[in-house]
C-alpha cells in the first residue's frame, strides 16, 4: 500500500476479506490488517488451513514475514 493515502488501511482489509471470505465465514481464521488467527483445536485441519492461507497469500502476489509468525 501506499504511504500518506488515508484509504490505504480500509483498502487493505478490504482486499484480506476477499480473499479469505470462505476461511473468515466458516470461523477458521480472523484476519485484521496483516495480522491473521487461526482459531482450529485439531492439528491436522490446524495445519490444512494454514497451507490454504499460505496458498493464497502466493497466490494474490503477497508475502509473510517469517519472523512475525508465532
Amino acid at each position: 500500500m501506499f504511504f500518506s493515502l488515508t484509504n490505504s488501511p480500509v483498502t487493505f482489509q478490504m482486499m484480506m476479506n476477499n480473499i479469505l471470505r470462505d476461511l473468515i465465514n466458516t470461523g477458521d481464521i480472523t484476519a485484521f490488517m496483516d495480522n491473521m488467527l487461526i482459531k482450529i483445536e485439531d492439528k491436522k485441519k490446524h495445519n490444512e488451513i494454514v497451507k490454504k492461507v499460505l496458498k493464497r497469500i502466493e497466490e494474490n502476489n503477497l508475502y509473510i514475514k517469517p519472523e512475525k509468525c508465532i
